[in-house]
């Protein structure tokens, strides 16, 4: 098959990459474009540790074709860094001790960013069933469901 030369904006930076029809976005960000925050877990979209948010949604990038970016706004938890400062989800993640091994974290808190965005003020309840598509095998999730939590209050506030 043909490549194809797709644009796309990733993490507020312009990208141009050239891409085969069927690969896969995971793979374009992190073997051609380096940005290997967001991991590859299961490829089969049911862990969630290569959520992503692409065009104002959280996305599994492990089932989305890289030519779907064509146009659109990718943000990777690289993304969430601004000014060499964390972004408050990423503190709350190390308040609350919202990770272990850290493998499902980017994919955490990229979906913990969007559902933020969804839902300023959730409740417990409500973040529970926000993360859901997100596993983890280490924590428990309590951790985490306390991460979002501080996050909501700590964006609010700001």
């Amino acid at each position: 098959m043909a490549k194809k030369h797709i644009s796309f904006t990733l993490n507020r930076q312009n990208i141009d990459v050239l891409v085969e029809p069927r690969e896969l976005l995971i793979h374009v960000i992190r073997e051609q474009l380096q940005k290997t925050g967001s991991h590859i877990g299961c490829e089969t979209s049911h862990c969630g540790a290569c959520t992503l948010d692409l065009n104002g949604q959280s996305v599994k990038a492990c089932t989305v074709l890289a030519v779907q970016a064509e146009g659109g706004e990718v943000l990777t938890v690289e993304g969430l860094l601004q000014n060499d400062k964390l972004h408050p989800l990423q503190e709350a993640f190390m308040q609350e001790h919202g990770l272990q091994c850290g493998f499902c974290t980017p994919g955490m808190l990229m979906r913990a960013y969007r559902f933020l965005q969804e839902n300023p003020q959730p409740t417990e309840a409500e973040i529970r069933s926000g993360m859901a598509g997100n596993l983890c095998r280490c924590t428990g999730y309590q951790n985490i469901i306390k991460a979002v939590q501080t996050a909501a209050k700590n964006m609010a506030s700001a």
